[in-house]
This record gives structure tokens, C-alpha cells and sequence, in this order.
């Protein structure tokens, strides 16, 4: 039996504060006075902040592992610094039939529109595809859009955007499933060992920054290939959960297999994977203006004209159906909702499932909700529906100022985020990052969470500062609340005894630290029951 005990600085349970922590054989045992033992390996703290490790309760780490292995376009800041990337890429690659990367910014052109032209200019005789930041979107150079046989010709699919430039001819950017799928269905899969590897390279991000398990919120039948194998291989370091991604347009012959799938998760015989989530995509995104509202976008920012209130991807009672057929199968529910339109269809979906299929412990899970209604705030806990929010997008960024609020009006943005009114409502908020959509950094979106404010300090007072949560709070909602959604709160999330050591090791207090240097604080090191996974000194430990 081996035994650690932490001490030397502050520990925070979730519940309470104290000064030492005991963990055997990778269990919590105690804390306080009867946590010293003789025979215990001591770690001391140096003064730092010991709590229970981080979750992210949506994200998709395949996706970002992927991100590494094709050019590095993600911080630039112009579309002139994007082609140069990829040009240098596909100079250094002269061999890959396909250059596929992500994920670019999208308000770096007007309205989020990149012509293809600006990419042939870098590689002009192979196909080049880059998803957006949102990944709802493609931009894509002439011979790919060749490839995919995308021409002036092609209608708008259902549930996608081809658009024009003046003349007719198409631009290059993609927006929605049924657009990028066009493209998607041509492009060649990437080997099973390079996916394998992405996983690794998404363990490693997420463990440096305190992170032990992560929703993967976007799973399709391949993805589950790649997860059951990784678990057959022991190459998994960090705990995921699979959300089998439910498209409406094929939902009848998807929901046969979702329990399959599960049960070659379950008979992988690794405990840290799981697949017991069903991921529903109730609309798209604002800044595509697919986020389905209940009043019109703001007019002369897109071609649908002045009554464009975005897409629903389920019409009708589908999604309210769909959902009652997974939740009899006994999985979880799990709604990507931006637009107060699609947040009030995904509420409705869940009370349908409540009235049809009765009261039990399902715990629901609206992913975003960036805009609710008034009528809709109640809702949430009266159906014991979790929001799932990604705090680092509530700030006054370039992402909000040039695409966001100029589609949604003043006013309206100003509703968007309501995390405290959620909160004090009754719901059981969670956070997640969206990775790599945004920075799978805790830290980065708790220093939002709690002061509305850019990395620059602006606005001083806070943007909608009402919605500022208390810091603790905003750190239980990424710790202990996540794994409330994971039905993992006997497991992880709190220093309870008999709960799995998943701990994470700050040099300092974030609770005493100002907002916006939560950012600064470093994880000293990260631990998956009671083993350090990742440290400071060394980074990468295996367990």
C-alpha cells in the first residue's frame, strides 16, 4: 500500500480549505490533522494551491491534437500571414497530395469570407482546405473546391452555405455541415497512427494545464475506432468521454448503432474512456449567421436579407424525438444551443423527453447557450438541464466586436453569456473550453468568468458585469460541476474520501490572485490517481 501525503501549502477540497491531504494507493483517505502519517511519501507544496484537477465539459481533443500536424495558421493575425504559412508548409511537404490545416481566425476577412484565390496564390497545383476557428466553416483553394466538384452550378445543400463572389462564381469559404461535407467526403482520411498520436498531443496539452478528463463533444464512427484502439493500447493518459455525434439527416439508420458503439467502449476495458453521451446540433454560430434566433440578424450582413433568423438544423419535433430515442437507450443528452431560438427548441427536446419517458437521473447538457431568452432562464433547472458554458468567449475581443455584436445589435449582445443569472436561477452550471475552437486553458476562461474583461483589462468595470461570477464558484464550475455532468461526482471533481486523486498543483491561490493574472499561474504539476502526469519541471510524466 502506498501512501502520499500533500502538504506545505493550501488545500482546497471543493468543500472546504485545509492543510493536508492523504492519498492511498491513488484513493482520497483524509485531510487535516489525521492525514500525517510516518510512512507516507510527503510532497510539499512550497507554499502553492493544491485542488481537484480540472474538466472540460466540451471539447474536441482529436481535433486538436490534429491541429499539429498540418501548417500553423492559428496565430496569425492577417490573411497575408495565413498563405505564407501554408506556402511554407507546402514547401516543406512537397509530397502530401492534400494540405489540410486549422484553424484560422475568421474575422480576419469581411464578414468571415476568404476567397480561394488568396490560397491558390501559395499552392496553386494541389488542394488546400483550413477549417475556421468555429470549425463550422471551410476555406478552401480552387483545386480542392475541383476536387469536390463544387462549382458555379452548385446549389446551397440543406444545412450549408456555398457562397458567391459578384460574378457568381464560388468564393472558397463553406459554411454548415451540409457545404463542408461536400468537401469533407473527398479529402483523404488521416492514418490511424497519426490519430493516435493527435490524442497524445491533446493528453499533453490539456494535463500541462490541469486538466484529467475531457468531453469530446463531436464523435463520429471513425473517432470511436481511434478511441477504442488508443484504449487497447493503453496510449490514453487522461480520462475522455465520447459523444456520438447525431446528424438529423441520417439520425434513423445512426441511433441502431449508438448503443454498438458504447458497448465496444464498455468491452475496451480501460477506465478512462467512456461513451455514454449523444451530441445533438441544434444550429449553427452566429458569426456564419446560422445561430437560429427568435428575432432576424441584423440587415446588410448576409445574402439572406433583412428576416434571416439563422438555421435549425432539426425541424419541426425531430430533435424533440430524436432526443427521447436516445435518452431510452439510456444515454446522455448533450445540445450544441447558441441562438435563444435553437436554447428554447433544445428545452423544449428535454421536456419532451421528461413527459415521455419519465423523471430519472439523465442530466442534460445544453451546451453554449450564448443567448436565453427571459422566458426560457427556469427552465433549466425545472428540467435539470446543465448549461455547459465557455466563459473565455464572454469578453469584448475582436471576435465579438467585428462579427458578433454587429449581427446581433447592441442590445441583444448585451444578453449574450447569462452565467451568473443561470447560476442564481438554480442551474448547475458547468464550463468547457471548446478546444480548440478557443484555449482549452482553464485558467484563461475562469479570468473571464470572473471579471468580463479582455487579456488588456477592457472594459475596466467589466463588460455585462451583473454576470461576473465569484471565483470559487468559477472554479467549481471547472472542476466539481463538470464532473457532476460526467455522472463522475462519487469519482472525481472533490477531495472526498474514496474519490480517485485526479488533483491539479498551482504555485499560488487563484482565489487571492487578481483576474487578470489567473492566466500567469502555473500548474506545477497534474495528477490522475494519486500519479503525477504531467509536471512542471519535467513536463510529460508518465503514470
Amino acid at each position: 500500500m502506498s501512501a502520499t501525503l500533500f502538504t506545505g501549502g493550501t488545500i482546497w477540497t471543493g468543500d472546504l480549505e485545509t492543510d493536508a491531504l492523504l492519498v492511498t494507493d491513488g484513493v482520497v483517505t483524509t485531510t487535516g490533522r489525521e492525514a500525517f502519517r510516518d510512512d507516507a511519501h510527503v510532497v510539499d507544496l512550497g507554499g502553492g494551491f493544491l485542488m481537484p484537477s480540472f474538466g472540460d465539459g466540451h471539447a474536441h481533443p482529436l481535433y486538436g491534437g490534429l491541429e499539429s500536424v498540418g501548417p500553423a495558421v492559428r496565430g496569425c493575425g492577417s490573411v497575408d500571414e495565413i498563405v505564407a504559412a501554408v506556402r511554407r508548409y507546402a514547401d516543406a511537404h512537397p509530397d502530401e497530395e492534400w494540405i489540410v490545416g486549422a484553424s484560422y481566425d475568421g474575422s480576419l476577412a469581411p464578414n468571415g469570407l476568404f476567397d480561394a484565390r488568396w490560397l491558390d496564390a501559395a499552392v496553386p497545383d494541389r488542394p488546400v482546405v483550413l477549417r475556421a476557428w468555429d470549425y463550422h466553416t471551410l476555406w478552401c483553394n480552387s483545386a480542392a473546391l475541383q476536387r469536390a466538384g463544387i462549382t458555379t452550378d452548385t446549389p446551397d445543400p440543406p444545412l450549408g452555405e456555398i457562397p458567391h463572389r459578384e460574378d457568381g462564381s464560388v468564393l472558397g469559404t463553406l459554411r454548415e455541415w451540409g457545404a463542408t461535407d461536400l468537401m469533407m467526403r473527398v479529402m483523404p482520411a488521416r492514418d490511424e497512427r497519426t490519430r493516435i498520436g493527435a490524442l497524445g498531443t491533446a493528453a499533453d496539452y490539456y494535463l500541462a494545464r490541469g486538466v484529467t478528463w475531457v468531453q469530446d463533444a463531436w464523435v463520429e464512427p471513425a473517432d470511436v475506432d481511434t478511441y477504442v484502439e488508443a484504449a487497447r493500447r493503453d496510449a490514453l493518459r487522461m480520462r475522455f468521454n465520447l459523444a456520438l455525434y447525431a446528424d438529423p439527416r441520417h439520425f434513423d439508420d445512426q441511433v441502431g448503432a449508438f448503443a454498438e458503439q458504447r458497448r465496444r467502449v464498455d468491452e475496451a476495458g480501460n477506465e478512462l474512456l467512456t461513451a455514454q453521451t449523444v451530441k445533438f446540433f441544434a444550429d449553427g454560430v452566429v458569426e456564419n449567421e446560422t445561430g437560429a434566433l427568435l428575432a432576424p440578424y441584423c440587415s446588410g450582413l448576409h445574402s439572406h436579407g433583412g428576416d434571416n433568423r439563422g438555421m435549425r438544423n432539426w425541424e419541426g419535433d425531430s430533435l424533440a424525438d430524436a432526443a427521447r430515442r436516445v435518452d431510452e437507450l439510456g444515454l446522455q443528452i448533450h445540445i450544441h444551443a447558441i441562438g435563444d431560438a435553437a436554447v428554447r427548441q433544445a428545452l423544449d427536446a428535454v421536456e419532451h423527453v421528461v413527459h415521455r419517458n419519465g423523471p430519472r437521473d439523465r442530466r442534460p447538457v445544453i451546451a453554449h447557450a450564448q443567448l436565453v431568452d427571459d422566458a426560457d432562464i427556469d427552465r433549466f433547472a425545472r428540467l435539470g438541464v446543465i448549461p455547459n458554458m465557455q466563459p473565455l468567449w464572454a469578453q469584448l475581443d475582436s471576435l465579438m466586436t467585428v462579427l458578433t455584436i454587429p449581427r446581433l445589435g447592441p442590445e441583444r449582445a448585451d444578453r449574450q453569456y447569462r452565467m451568473r443569472t443561470l447560476q442564481r436561477s438554480g442551474a448547475a452550471l458547468s464550463f468547457g473550453s471548446d478546444w480548440p475552437v478557443s484555449s482549452g486553458a482553464p485558467l484563461d476562461g475562469i479570468a473571464v468568468a470572473v471579471s468580463r474583461r479582455t487579456v488588456d483589462g477592457e472594459p475596466a468595470g467589466g463588460w455585462t458585469p451583473h454576470e461576473i461570477l465569484p471565483v470559487e464558484q468559477a472554479l467549481s464550475a471547472y472542476s466539481a460541476s463538470v464532473a457532476d455532468q460526467a455522472f463522475a461526482e462519487n469519482r472525481w471533481g472533490r477531495m472526498r474520501p474514496g474519490t480517485a486523486a485526479d488533483l491539479v498543483w498551482l504555485d499560488r491561490d487563484p482565489r487571492q490572485s487578481a483576474p487578470l493574472q489567473l492566466p500567469d499561474i502555473t500548474v506545477r504539476a497534474t495528477y490522475l490517481n494519486g500519479e503525477p502526469v504531467y509536471q512542471a519541471d519535467n513536463g510529460r510524466a508518465e503514470s
